[in-house]
C-alpha cells in the first residue's frame, strides 16, 4: 500500500469516527467495560496460577529414616533418592533440625525432648521436577530400603493440583468468552456504520474501488476503537491493582506465598490489553465489512 493512500484511509477513518460520534463513543464503551473484565480476569487468573504454584512448590515428600540405619545406609538411600526418575532435589533434615522446627512451631516446652529424649527421626526432604509427579514419586521411595514413612499429603495433595487445574482451566474460558464478546459487540458496531455508509461504499463499488480499498478505513476505524477501549481500562486496572497488591502482600506476610509484583506484571498485562483491543477490533471490523461486502 502507498504512503498516500494508507495516510487517506488513516483520515477516512478518524472522520466516519467523528461523523458516528455517538456510535463510537458506544463502542469504545463497550470495549472498555468488556476489556476492564477482561483484565481484571488475567489479573486474576495470574495471580491465582502464582499462588497455586507456591502451593504446589511447596508440596514435597517427607522420607522419615529408619532409627536403626546407620550414616553410611543414611548416605546410600539419599544416593538412591536422588537417582530416581522425576526427583529435582533432595535434603537433609535431621532429628535436630525437626526438633527445632516443633520449637519454633508450638513453643519452648518441646525442649524437654531435646537431646537422647528426641523421638522425631532424620528426614529427608524430596521435591518432584513437577508438582503432579509428587505421588509417583512417593510410591517410588516407599519401595526403598530404611525407609519407615512416606509422606507427601496423598489425596490432599492431588485434590489440590486438580483444583488448581480446574481454576486455571475455568479461568481461560471466561477470558476467551470475554474477548469474543468483545469482538461480537464491535462488530456490531462497524456494521451499523457501514450499513449507514451503504450508498457512499456501492458508488465505490461501482467506480471500480478493491474490497480492500473498501475495507481498510473500516479495519483502522475498528483497530482505533479497541485502542481507546484499551487505554481506560488498562489505566483503572493498574490502579486498583497496585492498591489489592498493597492490601494482598499484608495478608501475605510471613508465609512462603505472594502475589506478582506489580512491575513488570502491569506491564506485561497492559501491553496485551492493548494488543487484544486493537486485534479483536480489527477483526470485528473484517467481519462486519466482509459479510457487507459479499452482498455486492
Amino acid at each position: 500500500m502507498k504512503l498516500r493512500t494508507a495516510k487517506r484511509h488513516v483520515i477516512d477513518s478518524f472522520k466516519s469516527l467523528k461523523r458516528n460520534g455517538w456510535m463510537s463513543i458506544a463502542a469504545v464503551s463497550a470495549v472498555t467495560v468488556t476489556l476492564l473484565l477482561v483484565g481484571t480476569f488475567i489479573a486474576m487468573l495470574m495471580n491465582v496460577n502464582k499462588l497455586a504454584t507456591d502451593i504446589e512448590n511447596d508440596v514435597s515428600v517427607r522420607v522419615y529414616i529408619d532409627l536403626a540405619a546407620n550414616e553410611e545406609q543414611q548416605q546410600e538411600l539419599q544416593s538412591e533418592l536422588e537417582t530416581l526418575d522425576n526427583v529435582d532435589s533432595v535434603e537433609f533434615s535431621s532429628r535436630k533440625d525437626e526438633l527445632e522446627q516443633v520449637v519454633g512451631s508450638y513453643g519452648d516446652e518441646f525442649n524437654l525432648f531435646d537431646g537422647d529424649d528426641n523421638p522425631l527421626y532424620d528426614v529427608f526432604i524430596v521435591s518432584a521436577d513437577v508438582p503432579e509427579n509428587t505421588s509417583l514419586v512417593a510410591e517410588k521411595i516407599e519401595e526403598l530400603d530404611y525407609v519407615t514413612q512416606v509422606n507427601y499429603g496423598g489425596a490432599t495433595a492431588d485434590n489440590l493440583f486438580k483444583t488448581m487445574n480446574t481454576v486455571r482451566n475455568i479461568g481461560a474460558v471466561v477470558i476467551v468468552a470475554l474477548i469474543l464478546t468483545a469482538v461480537f459487540l464491535i462488530s456490531n458496531t462497524i456494521r451499523i456504520t457501514i450499513f449507514s455508509r451503504r450508498t457512499e461504499i456501492e458508488i465505490m463499488k461501482l467506480v471500480g474501488a478493491t474490497n480492500w480499498y473498501i475495507r481498510w478505513p473500516f479495519l483502522i476505524e475498528g483497530a482505533m476503537i479497541g485502542l481507546v477501549g484499551a487505554i481506560i481500562p488498562v489505566t483503572i486496572l493498574s490502579f486498583a491493582y497496585v492498591a489489592a497488591f498493597d492490601i494482598g502482600t499484608g495478608f501475605l506476610t510471613g508465609t512462603y506465598f505472594g502475589l506478582l509484583t506489580p512491575n513488570p506484571f502491569l506491564y506485561q498485562v497492559g501491553g496485551l490489553m492493548l494488543a487484544i483491543g486493537i486485534i479483536i477490533g480489527a477483526i470485528g471490523s473484517f467481519m462486519s465489512i466482509r459479510k457487507f461486502l459479499k452482498t455486492y
